[in-house]
């Protein structure tokens, strides 16, 4: 599906404006996303994709994806793995002061797919099916998705004091999958240049594009 709704923050958000208006008219799907820390933070695939696939690597080998990624990949105890990274990224969100929406809540929006649990909201969303996995561990999933939004997810948490076990914990595995060291590899907070700041500082340097 195209989605109707696809939220974009520049660097810094006070050109945002400029962006979407120079993207509209071959993206007016887009609109304001606040600020990178917002994208960021609420970007859904962090959470699915790379947990999705580590955890049914075996699937994937022995069948080349031939299965149901979300619908047969997210099974009870997946989903609780994929509910405890939801909460360390949520939490990572509320200490630089941003209120990231949960993946039930993105489901429900984004879906109207509803359920008691991250587990029965996936299974209730009729448009995962007929998507079938990844047909190799060499995939986006994984090589994009950790080291461009995991490592700096756990990189926040750890500067601000937020326990990212299990977020880390994906992270090594993924390392070990593909022979590389994505801690080092992937967005750092050093490459960010943004490792000194506190959390206004940070703020401010998303929105305003000013380091004092």
């Amino acid at each position: 599906r195209i989605k109707e709704a696809v939220p974009l923050a520049a660097l810094p958000a006070t050109a945002t404006p400029r962006v979407l208006e120079a993207l509209a008219p071959a993206y007016p799907q887009f609109i304001d996303g606040d600020s990178v820390l917002h994208t960021g933070l609420n970007n859904m695939g962090a959470i699915f994709h790379p947990a999705l696939t580590i955890l049914n690597a075996g699937y994937i080998e022995s069948t080349g994806g031939d299965f149901q990624f979300y619908l047969e990949g997210a099974t009870p105890s997946v989903s609780r793995v994929l509910e405890a990274l939801d909460r360390e990224r949520v939490t990572v969100a509320a200490a630089i002061g941003i209120r990231a929406r949960t993946a039930q809540e993105w489901l429900r929006m984004a879906y109207d797919a509803t359920g008691d649990s991250l587990y029965e909201a996936i299974q209730n969303q009729s448009g995962y099916r007929g998507i079938s996995g990844p047909s190799t561990l060499n995939h986006r999933y994984i090589f994009e998705d950790v080291p461009m939004s995991l490592v700096p997810i756990a990189a926040l948490g750890r500067r601000y004091g937020v326990s990212v076990e299990t977020i880390g914990s994906i992270i090594c595995l993924a390392s070990i999958i593909h022979r590389t060291d994505y801690w080092r590899r992937g967005r750092t907070l050093d490459k960010l240049g943004i490792a000194d700041l506190n959390v206004d500082e940070l703020r401010t340097y998303v929105t305003e594009g000013k380091l004092d």
